[in-house]
């Protein structure tokens, strides 16, 4: 795995590859802005755009630019509109002094499926939102909840099985989806991981979920978060694939590229020990690799 962007943020997350553009996108949470990585013919160019609060997802609209969920709310914000500023479709539905939005992707009707994080990490009330446009409304529900820190979201190559992470819990779950109505159905255990033990040695603990991408055959990518690896779940569950990360914290993997197989990771430096990060200086940065199978394309939002 080979870093191919440094520096791009203290807690980068949500990365997506947009087909039209062929442009790599992410967020910088704490940085407060939004990141794209475009190639021209004299080398990789990286832009940054400053958002008002810190953006937790990110993903296409299919009208152009970009649907954002913040801290305070949910924006729309195209980066190629001359002097464009994020525009606030709905205001978030939770007290913001305790929760911000986090993860989220979108499913292939174009609803915005986005959880949210207690940030003083004192109770699993965090919860799962949809997002969804009717002509030119916008409207948001509470899905599901109890949780504390929400990510994982991904959907099968159907549609039909919608995965949730808890990291904190180290556990993800999956909910039936009905693709036609978006509403979910029985939620189960779909994979759960040990927690740190006391006394363990270094490097004993694989880390615990983060952002999490499904590949064309149906497999469910995660981000171990201070496990310095991403895993290749089974559709039943079964780890079939260990891919080390030169990095203690990766958060998010997509696939992306013309074949969709290349494998980008987002990571983190928020938080780590100063000897950690003088070995591991790409914390924080961009990361890519080859895949065999390749990913499924980025759902657009809208």
């Amino acid at each position: 795995m080979q870093p191919i962007a440094q520096t791009c943020g203290a807690l980068t997350e949500s990365p997506f590859w947009h087909p039209d553009e062929q442009a790599l996108y992410w967020c910088d949470i704490d940085g407060r802005q939004i990141g794209r990585r475009t190639e021209s013919a004299a080398g990789a160019v990286v832009q940054h755009w400053p958002m008002p609060a810190e953006p937790g997802c990110i993903a296409p609209l299919r009208d152009g630019g970009l649907i954002v969920a913040m801290r305070d709310g949910i924006y729309r914000f195209d980066p190629d509109e001359p002097g464009a500023v994020p525009e606030r479709l709905l205001a978030a539905p939770y007290d913001t002094t305790r929760f911000r939005f986090n993860d989220g992707r979108c499913d292939g009707a174009g609803r915005l499926l986005v959880g949210t994080l207690n940030e003083a990490k004192s109770a699993s009330d965090a919860q799962l939102y949809q997002v969804w446009r009717e002509g030119q409304a916008w409207h948001c529900d509470a899905v599901a909840g109890g949780v504390m820190t929400a990510n994982g979201l991904a959907l099968s190559p159907d549609g039909q099985c919608l995965y949730w992470a808890d990291t904190r819990a180290h556990r993800v779950d999956c909910f039936d989806y009905s693709p036609a109505t978006g509403s979910l159905g029985r939620r189960r255990e779909f994979v759960a991981f040990s927690p740190p033990a006391a006394n363990a040695a270094p490097g004993a603990y694989g880390g615990r979920p983060d952002g999490a991408a499904v590949d064309a055959e149906g497999f469910y990518w995660v981000a171990m978060w201070e496990g310095a690896q991403l895993l290749r779940i089974s559709p039943a569950g079964e780890i079939v694939q260990r891919l080390p990360v030169p990095v203690q914290c990766p958060t998010m993997p997509c696939f992306g590229g013309a074949d969709l197989r290349t494998l980008y990771v987002t990571s983190a430096s928020k938080g780590r020990p100063a000897a950690e990060l003088a070995v591991q200086p790409g914390a924080g940065g961009l990361f890519s690799t080859q895949v065999a199978v390749p990913g499924l394309p980025v759902a657009f939002c809208g």
